[in-house]
């Protein structure tokens, strides 16, 4: 399997920066970068990186089994994560959740027709203070209301 020259060079640099031996320590990353290129987690990607890291098949499984941010199922385009924990909770993460479910008309771990957005609901985010908080892809959003909510995935929209 390859990837693009970006990741490849990605790749390289980031194998580098751990000690001889030690490379697995980028197990995660690598996973995390090549799940963005590539759309979930595929045999393929496994034995890939598995072979690089030199890491057994079944240690990767392990990870993926216990990291929910990576996932055997493609995603759509964007990914919604919205924290329903504690804090999100107390200050509207629930009606939120509900309220992007309505305006994606998909559930928890679906995606749209179109593929454009994918939806999970997650336990936390680590932004409790500026809860409810979501993450868009890889951007945090805080103190996020319905209308809020709204106005991101409009905009999303409008990008494609």
């Amino acid at each position: 399997m390859t990837f693009s020259p970006e990741l490849e060079a990605k790749f390289a640099k980031m194998i580098q920066n751990y000690p001889a031996g030690r490379q697995k320590g980028a197990l995660i990353p690598m996973l995390l970068f090549a799940q963005d290129e590539v759309g979930s987690m595929t045999p393929e990607l496994l034995e890939e990186v598995s072979k690089r890291l030199k890491v057994k098949r079944v240690e990767i499984e392990e990870v993926i089994g216990y990291y929910t941010m990576l996932t055997r199922e493609p995603r759509g385009q964007h990914h919604v994560q919205i924290c329903t924990n504690v804090s999100c909770m107390l200050t509207g993460g629930e009606e939120l959740y509900q309220h992007a479910c309505k305006k994606l008309g998909i559930g928890n771990k679906q995606k749209t027709a179109d593929g454009q957005f994918s939806l999970e609901e997650v336990e936390c985010l680590g932004a409790c203070s500026w809860a409810p908080a979501m993450l868009i892809d890889y951007d945090f959003h805080f103190n996020v209301t319905p209308e809020k909510l709204d106005g991101l995935i409009e905009s999303l929209k409008k990008t494609q």
